[in-house]
Order: structure tokens, then C-alpha cells, then sequence
């Protein structure tokens, strides 16, 4: 009846015969809710190590690929520079071999002329022998 009465106004005995404002049942939920909590919370921290653990990874990964692309890009540019050079270095010699062509043309040219004067002073100077 005791127990009753205090109970109307709101105290409660618990396992050790303490006075508590909350009914034994109550407390002993919030307790397990507490430990609950903790447990949450502790698992939320172990998470989030692990995810910063992740992360890091992940971004040392990152800065590794891109380390490779600048190379890859890099090597990409340098074969597109010697693909150009090449293609100058090709029409400069195309070039050089029309420039040669057009003199042994024109050295050809040249060397008929000068047989042709050649044979025509040869045949001068049979003419002269003959006449003397």
C-alpha cells in the first residue's frame, strides 16, 4: 500500500531499495537504451575510421591515375610533335628531290647542248682538216 501510495506520487523503489522518480522498469529501459546508444555510437566511430581510411585510399589512387593520364597525355603529345616532325622532315626532302630533279633536268638540258656544239665543232674542224 506503501508502495502504491509513493507510486501515485510519482517515487518508486528500485532493486537496491533507492527512491528513483522513474519506475524500476522505465530506468532499466533507458539504461538499455543507453548502452544502445553507446554501442551505435561506437560502431558510428569504427564506420567513419574506416570510411576515412577509404577515402584515403581512394584518393592516393586518384592522384596516382592522375599522375598517369599527365604521363599518358604527355606521351600522346610528344608521338603527335614527332608525327609532325616526320611529315615536315618528309616534305622538306620531297622538296629537296624535286629541287635535284629539276637540275639533272637542266643539267641534262645543258649536257645535249654541249654535245651538240661539240659534234658541230668537231664537224667544223673535219672541215677544215679536209680543206687544207
Amino acid at each position: 500500500m506503501a508502495d502504491e501510495a509513493l507510486a501515485k506520487a510519482g517515487l518508486h523503489f528500485d532493486e537496491l531499495n533507492k527512491i528513483r522518480v522513474l519506475e524500476p522498469e522505465v530506468a532499466q529501459q533507458t539504461r538499455e537504451l543507453k548502452e544502445e546508444c553507446k554501442d551505435f555510437v561506437d560502431k558510428i566511430g569504427e564506420f567513419q575510421k574506416i570510411v576515412g581510411t577509404f577515402i584515403e585510399m581512394v584518393d592516393n589512387v586518384a592522384k596516382e591515375v592522375e599522375k598517369e593520364k599527365m604521363k599518358a597525355i604527355g606521351a600522346r603529345n610528344l608521338l603527335k610533335s614527332i608525327a609532325k616532325q616526320r611529315e615536315a622532315q618528309q616534305q622538306q626532302l620531297q622538296a629537296v628531290i624535286t629541287e635535284k630533279r629539276m637540275q639533272l633536268e637542266r643539267l641534262r638540258i645543258q649536257y645535249d647542248a654541249l654535245q651538240k656544239e661539240e659534234g658541230e665543232q668537231n664537224e667544223f674542224l673535219e672541215q677544215l682538216i679536209s680543206q687544207k
